[in-house]
């Protein structure tokens, strides 16, 4: 893929004690890699970062040609207004982020700029069976024009660039009929320009799908340094880009830190570097939660070259000395649990609640299991023995259970 180079007030404050979840001490909405509280309304003109030198590659046969850094769910309105301003395009969102609050916030950053000044990609998230990750026959498409239909209103805007399936676990999924014609059709009423699909597990054989399924234009997902299977994801991603499917990537940070307790951080920008570093990937989106970390996401532009010391703090190429907070999703665990607990999916809550400092994501990764009272709490010794990233399974499924007893409308 060819490279081109050119010259929120509500909630702002941390949450503590939730629900007796110990240690954590959670910012509403996104606050994730650094932990830092984006600067108020008033700083913000004197915060902005100035526009920086770009690096754009094109987001494959959308013909959309994008800064190499786009931006995740930034949840501060003068925040995303700088990001717009510095040279960034695609804004990502989805339906569900943040129950809403995400594309209204977008709505009033983007409130009197031209349309076409600016990207947006949102989701539609339907339910499927977690154990075997397919959707209900049943299940009506009708689901995908309601979430647009409300996600338009929250934005402000007559159509999205991107609209994705969100979540997307099996490739049978990502070719399901009902919903595949959905897209289609809201695509054929101008509602979206583009179709896509969104996947953090399984990611190879969903994107095979995607590439398959010959319709889709757009793939969404998760690729980083930590992925035991990423020469599994960087073949799926070669041929995507090979097809004209525009590659983005997520979870780029796995999982934000090497440590619960947060005293060790992922290196953000070396992170950022070695998932951009393939030019099979058109774009990141990252959050960033304050304008200097907008400045460092910027700054990977300068140059994709890892340093000595950068590898070194990635870690790449010594043994695995750290289980860290990100999981591969490959759904081993659940074949060892003697009760087939969905636990991937929990691994995944518990990085958004440690590592991101998100409850909102983290609550939502589970919110359609049953958690109380969770079996592991009257289980014997753990029958997961073997996990791929290393996790203590069991403490960690107990300890993020405890999520379910947070109400909505206290995480945001």
């Amino acid at each position: 893929m060819k490279n081109t180079t050119e010259n929120g007030e509500r909630r702002d404050f941390l949450k503590k004690g939730i629900a007796g979840v110990a240690g954590l001490s959670l910012a509403a909405g996104t606050l994730r890699a650094d932990e830092q509280t984006a600067p108020a309304s008033g700083e913000a003109a004197a915060a902005a970062p100035k526009k920086p030198k770009l690096i754009t590659r094109t987001l494959g046969r959308t013909g959309i040609e994008l800064p190499i850094i786009s931006m995740g769910a930034v949840d501060n309105e003068n925040l995303i207004a700088a990001a717009l301003d510095a040279g960034i395009r695609h804004i990502d969102t989805a339906y569900v982020y943040m129950n809403g609050r995400h594309e209204e916030t977008i709505g009033k950053a983007i409130k009197g700029r031209p349309r076409d000044s600016c990207v947006i990609g949102t989701k539609v998230y339907v339910s499927f069976d977690q154990r075997t990750g397919l959707f209900a026959r049943d299940t009506d498409p009708g689901i995908v024009f309601q979430q647009l239909e409300t996600s338009l209103q929250r934005l402000g805007v007559e159509y999205v660039d991107i609209l994705y399936l969100h979540d997307v676990v099996k490739g049978e999924s990502a070719r399901f009929a009902p919903l595949l014609e959905a897209l289609q059709k809201a695509k054929a009423q101008g509602k979206t320009k583009f179709i896509g699909v969104s996947t953090h597990t399984n990611e190879p054989e969903v994107i095979n799908a995607v590439v398959d399924a010959k319709v889709y234009d757009v793939v969404l997902a998760a690729y980083n340094f930590r992925q035991p299977h990423r020469a599994e994801v960087e073949a799926a991603i070669a041929r995507a880009a090979k097809a004209g499917v525009g590659v983005v990537a997520m979870k780029t940070q796995a999982g934000g830190f090497w440590d619960r307790e947060r005293q060790e951080p992922v290196n953000h920008k070396a992170a950022l570097k070695w998932a951009l570093g393939n030019e099979n990937v058109t774009t990141a989106i990252p959050n960033f939660p304050t304008f200097d970390q907008l400045e460092l996401d910027l700054s990977v532009m300068e140059g994709l070259t890892l340093t000595a010391a950068e590898k070194k703090d990635l870690k790449l190429g010594e043994p695995k000395k750290t289980a860290g907070l990100y999981c591969a999703q490959c759904r081993r665990c659940v074949e060892q649990c003697r009760h087939h607990l969905e636990l991937p999916a929990m691994m995944r809550s518990y990085m958004y609640a440690y590592g991101y400092r998100d409850l909102a994501k983290a609550k939502n990764a589970v919110r359609n299991l049953d958690l109380t009272p969770l079996a592991c709490e009257t289980c014997g010794s753990c029958t997961v023995t073997d996990c791929t990233m290393g996790f203590d399974v069991k403490g960690k499924a107990l300890d993020i259970a405890r999520i379910a007893a947070v109400p909505d409308d206290f995480i945001g």
